[in-house]
């Protein structure tokens, strides 16, 4: 294959892979787009996707491998207000790619490879607000201003380990930011003047690692920056403190200090500085290091800002904590503060003349720390705070609640106390606190009950995450009761607690909560009753469903409060189950079930005495019975010539008229009758039975009385099926008086049929026709 082939042939292969990539990524264009937002984050992408309409006003595409906007990529997406970029690989910008972005609000460029920035990017943003460039490559901001077209600009965050200069004219059009922060660590190079153009800066952040480029940005923002905030930066020495005198004449009302190296020889200085600054109200330091043990060589005087009422200590390393003094140097300093945070500090002790010139404290806030009860003690000694009204001691190594409440017990100002995540463990039945104490938490302190020892004037109480089984404190002021991750099973009561408005017990064990329960509070607003482990019973489901204004009471409702039984309802919401009549009903169904069960007894019995089921029953008892014996019994075994059934209101012409002629013929004929020859003692049915099959024939002497006989009607019952089940003529039917065959009962069928289709003897009223039926029933019994 020649070469030309070869590059042909790598040419095809490069495109058809660009080409495979472009579809792959234009396929997954739609699945991250959804509506006005485009949430196509971390998908891969190298440039971006085409489509875009101007229905998005959301297009996150950070965290891609996108390298190039091109003029084109945007042109559409006229409506978008937020364009997340940061985190791709970005080095070249198009001059006219955000040039149909007029609604854009945040823009952020960040950590990408941008090299420079050119103000023909952001000439045609008139609504931006927010723009992020930090993190690229950049090391200055070119001769002139990026930034004079964004007049609503509002925070503008900037820099990169290689940004090392700002010249004049820089920020040129910023008059006012709510922000600006500058990552500046290897800044080497600052123009004088450069930010005065910027009129007010609400919050200035600096990361800053050069104190004489960092007193000349201070120097020319004295009268614009609110609070100024400062990282990275070490104040070691005596002399770099010296640079920064002209921080004196700042007017900013914040100073914050983040990751900064402090010694015993700067905090003089620093404290002088900031002493004298005319509109300084807070001071903080966040995750700073502090070398020294206090021991300052440089007495600070006590002049006492007339401004400065907040101080913020957080997370400060001090190696030799340990070896830390009594701070008497700063005691002339602290009469005017009202607001003091010293968190995750490892203060183990304020020093009792520190807790007596902290004369104006409203606020104390030592989270974290390792104040333990006897320090605890000596801290809150006579005295200290005597103005203090929130004190949050949580976090600490406390262990005695009732000495707590006895250290404390003199604070006649304090109302809100927060003791929590201390293992006090046991809780005593009474304690002495504060008179005015409104607000307590004590959640997290292993206490496994409430006792009197809880004071009587709280409005709010805290004693979530205890394992408290139940809660029935008397507590007549309070509206805020917090029992979140405890044990309990139902609602606290209500009388003991009146005046409630406010009510958690989220993640207890609580079932379900009836109507009576939540009525009693009668001031209730807001009620957490989340992620419990709900029984949906029908109960608690009419109350949910039918109580008016409860979804503006739960918090949470609906979408945290989940059924956990019955099975079939398992994980859903309570708002949305709806049990059947009969899960909800089950004595009622049950008691309707007896009900309709006896009603149909009754139907069945009145149906079957309506149509003789009663009769077909027994008619089928006796077919079995005659079943199992022989159809015929044999010769030797038939002992009567007939037998006779008739009715005890004919019983006088049977026996009288009927026996006497037939018995005393020649020869004579046996009749069985069952006055007669019914064995006694013997069961009717067997009798009739055995009488019938002994019998070669049987003789029915019907009459009226005997249609309405239940004597008659038992042996026609009994013999019915024996005697036409065998198909022969052994049933003589006898009239005794005239008697239509309709007026025989339907359900003897067969008999209703015999007499329709076959001769019948009837016994005649003259005595010339009378011995002529003797002569024809004689014939019919030896036939």
């Amino acid at each position: 294959m020649t070469t030309p082939t070869w590059q042909m042939l790598a040419i095809y292969m490069i495109l058809a892979a660009n080409l495979s990539e472009q579809q792959a990524l234009k396929q997954a264009y739609p699945s991250c787009c959804a509506g006005q937002l485009c949430h196509c984050s971390s998908m891969g992408f190298v440039f971006i996707p085409p489509g875009l309409t101007a229905k998005i006003t959301v297009l996150n595409l950070a965290h891609n491998r996108i390298k190039r906007i091109q003029s084109q990529d945007l042109q559409q997406a006229v409506n978008l207000r937020v364009l997340l970029l940061q985190s791709n690989k970005i080095s070249s910008i198009d001059e006219d790619s955000f040039q149909s972005l007029a609604k854009l609000e945040l823009l952020d460029l960040s950590n990408n490879s941008l090299a420079h920035l050119s103000p023909l990017w952001f000439r045609h943003l008139f609504s931006l607000q927010h723009l992020h460039l930090q993190g690229n490559s950049y090391r200055d901001l070119g001769q002139s201003s990026p930034f004079s077209s964004l007049r609503n600009l509002s925070s503008l965050h900037l820099g990169n380990p290689w940004f090392s200069v700002i010249r004049q004219g820089n920020f040129e059009g910023i008059e006012h930011l709510h922000k600006l922060w500058i990552d500046g660590s290897n800044l080497n190079q600052y123009e004088e003047g450069s930010l005065k153009s910027i009129k007010e800066i609400n919050h200035l952040i600096i990361n800053i690692r050069n104190i004489n480029i960092f007193s000349e940005i201070v120097r020319d923002l004295l009268h614009s920056v609110s609070w100024l905030e400062v990282r990275r930066i070490a104040f070691s020495t005596t002399a770099e403190m010296q640079v920064l005198r002209v921080m004196s004449s700042s007017f900013a009302k914040k100073i914050s200090l983040r990751k900064t190296l402090l010694t015993d020889a700067t905090v003089p200085e620093i404290a002088s500085i900031l002493e004298d600054m005319p509109k300084l109200v807070e001071v903080e330091l966040v995750d700073c290091r502090l070398l020294g043990t206090g021991q300052w060589k440089m007495q600070i005087q006590a002049k006492q800002s007339k401004t400065l009422r907040v101080f913020t200590i957080k997370k400060l390393s001090i190696e030799e904590f340990y070896l830390f003094t009594d701070l008497q140097a700063v005691e002339g300093l602290l009469s005017l503060f009202t607001r003091v945070t010293v968190q995750n500090t490892k203060v183990f002790l304020v020093p009792c003349r520190i807790s007596q010139n902290l004369q104006s404290l409203v606020y104390l806030d030592l989270r974290a720390n390792l104040l333990g009860d006897l320090s605890l003690e000596h801290s809150a000694c006579q005295g200290g705070w005597p103005s203090l009204q929130t004190l949050n001691l949580s976090q600490n190594s406390l262990s005695d609640l009732g000495m707590t409440s006895r250290s404390l017990s003199h604070l006649g100002k304090l109302m809100v106390l927060d003791i929590s995540q201390n293992n006090f463990g046991e809780i005593p039945d009474s304690c002495k606190w504060p008179e005015n104490l409104k607000y307590l938490n004590l959640s997290s302190t292993q206490i496994p009950k409430v006792t009197a020892c809880i004071p009587r004037t709280l409005e709010v109480l805290d004693v979530s995450a205890n394992n408290l089984k139940e809660f029935g404190l008397e507590l007549p002021f309070l509206k805020e009761l917090y029992l979140t991750r405890n044990q309990l099973k139902t609602l606290p009561g209500a009388a003991p607690i009146p005046n409630l408005v406010a009510l958690s017990v989220r993640r207890n064990k609580l079932n379900s909560f009836s109507k009576e329960a939540f009525e009693s509070f009668r001031r209730m607003e807001l009620l957490d009753a989340s992620e419990n482990n709900f029984i949906c019973s029908c109960e608690f489901l009419s109350f949910v469903h039918h109580e008016a204004g409860l979804a503006q009471v739960l918090v949470g409702w609906p979408d945290k409060y989940i059924c956990d039984s019955p099975l079939a309802v398992r994980g859903a919401q309570v708002g949305t189950v709806h049990l059947s009549v009969t899960e909800c009903h089950r004595s009622l169904v049950v008691s309707l079930i007896c009900v309709l069960v006896f009603l149909l007894i009754l139907l069945l019995v009145a149906v079957g005495y309506k149509y003789h089921m009663v009769w077909y029953l027994r008619m089928t008892w006796a077919w079995l019975q005659a079943k199992r014996k022989p159809k015929r019994a044999p010769p030797k075994d038939i002992c009567y010539d007939a037998f006779v059934s008739y009715s005890e209101n004919d019983s006088d012409w049977v026996e009288n008229t009927m026996v006497q002629e037939l018995e005393q013929a020649c020869p004579p004929f046996r009749l069985c009758l069952h006055k007669r020859d019914f064995v006694p003692g013997k069961w009717i049915v067997d009798n009739i039975i055995d009488s019938i099959e002994k019998s070669h024939k049987t003789l029915f002497v019907l009459s009226e009385h005997f249609v309405r006989s239940e004597w008659c009607k038992y042996e026609l019952d009994f013999s019915h099926f024996r005697l036409f089940d065998e198909n022969n003529d052994a049933a003589i039917l006898v009239l005794l008086e005239p008697i239509q065959s309709n007026a025989i009962p339907k359900r003897f069928c067969k008999l209703r049929k015999i007499m329709n289709t076959k001769t019948y003897l009837e016994w005649p009223a003259g005595e010339e026709q009378q011995q002529i039926f003797w002569e024809n029933l004689k014939i019919a019994l030896r036939s």
